[in-house]
């Protein structure tokens, strides 16, 4: 009995072998690595749709507690509000287009929170403006998440699904990102973004600011012998301004007085790879603005129209440090690039010269 032992054991050995071989022969194990990729993404849907849902009741408290009507109906409005981008198959013309489309969207926002807060200030609605912005995002990546975990289910699809899993990581850290970044903005932080409008600032000093485009400043100040004109977007409300416009109309006034600027400068956060220090600057060459293209283009024409040189300054951020409170690095490297902008303006114009310098971002929490 005993001498037979080994060979029971090797027979249910070989069994065994034959069955799990006949089960990954047949995909058992494929099925099983699906449930579990299903599992995984439906726990972490589960959280985006909890960042969804608080990140909405965060907007509906803002609006409430600075006195709005319809709160839901205007959180559930503008949740879903969305905009459809030109035909890009004709380009002629598309950026005319895209800026009319963007001008429509952001007056009938506003529309809709002047209507909702008439008793809020023209700051308090630019910060509901963006606190909505945020609930709208995190909403859309809840149902594009939901939307492709139950495709991948209803086609069995399991390649859609493994996609998935690997990004979910991804897609939680930028809700998370996003969720913070809500707060910070009803707050009225100033953000990483802040750091190109906090360099204007800082250039301009006490110099006193006037309305050059929609929610867009300008001010005028002397720099080592040269006239400097310093741009930004007007604050403390969240608003990028429409920096192109406000440099492309300053750019046209000088030219009918017979003046040139010598140089424009755009001074905008930046991405960073990683291994790059945050609040580390780097300088190139033209314009240094993420816009779609309407405000981008506007630098890039009107520079090439009169020849003057685009010149560009940086700040490097991560993505997160770029929309929620300004971390002291970034704070810092501010100070760095008010000194590397004054570098470039002695460098590279003479005395006398005038040039254009645009703090390019959200202006949250920095005034005039």
């Amino acid at each position: 009995m005993a001498s037979s032992l080994p060979d029971w054991i090797s027979a249910i050995s070989q069994l065994a072998f034959l069955a799990i071989f006949l089960l990954m022969f047949l995909g058992v194990n494929q099925r099983l690595q699906v449930y579990m990729w299903r599992g995984d993404i439906k726990s972490k849907l589960a959280f985006l749709e909890w960042l969804a849902a608080n990140a909405r009741d965060r907007a509906k408290e803002y609006l409430a507690k600075n006195k709005g009507r319809r709160v839901d109906e205007v959180v559930e409005r503008l949740s879903d509000f969305f905009l459809i981008q030109p035909v890009d198959i004709e380009p002629v013309d598309i950026i005319r287009r895209l800026d009319h489309l963007f001008n429509v969207r952001r007056l009938r926002v506003r529309g809709l929170l002047s209507d909702a807060m008439p008793e809020a200030d023209a700051v308090t609605r630019s910060r509901a403006e963006v606190v909505l912005e945020i609930a709208s995002a995190l909403n859309f990546i809840y149902k594009i998440v939901r939307h492709l975990l139950r495709y991948g289910e209803k086609t069995k699809n399991w390649i859609l699904l493994m996609q998935l899993q690997l990004l979910m990581p991804l897609i939680i850290r930028q809700a998370k990102t996003l969720y913070s970044a809500q707060e910070h903005f009803a707050q009225g932080l100033p953000v990483g973004d802040g750091a190109g409008p906090l360099v204007a600032y800082r250039l301009a000093g006490g110099s006193q600011w006037r309305s050059v485009e929609d929610e867009t400043v300008a001010a005028e100040v002397e720099l080592e012998g040269r006239r400097l004109i310093v741009v930004k977007a007007e604050g403390p409300g969240s608003s990028v301004g429409r920096p192109g416009a406000a440099v492309e109309k300053i750019v046209e006034d000088l030219a009918k007085s017979g003046v040139k600027p010598a140089m424009i400068l755009t001074v905008d956060a930046a991405l960073k790879l990683e291994g790059e220090d945050t609040g580390s600057i780097a300088e190139g060459v033209g314009a240094a603005i993420g816009d779609p293209g309407p405000e981008k283009i506007r630098f890039e024409r009107v520079a090439a129209k009169y020849g003057i040189p685009l010149r560009a300054l940086v700040i490097k951020m991560s993505e997160e440090e770029a929309i929620t409170g300004m971390s002291k690095e970034i704070y810092q490297a501010v100070d760095k690039a008010v000194e590397r902008v004054r570098e470039i303006v002695a460098s590279e114009t003479q005395p006398g010269d005038t040039v254009i310098v645009a703090g390019i971002g959200n202006t949250s929490g920095i005034g005039q």
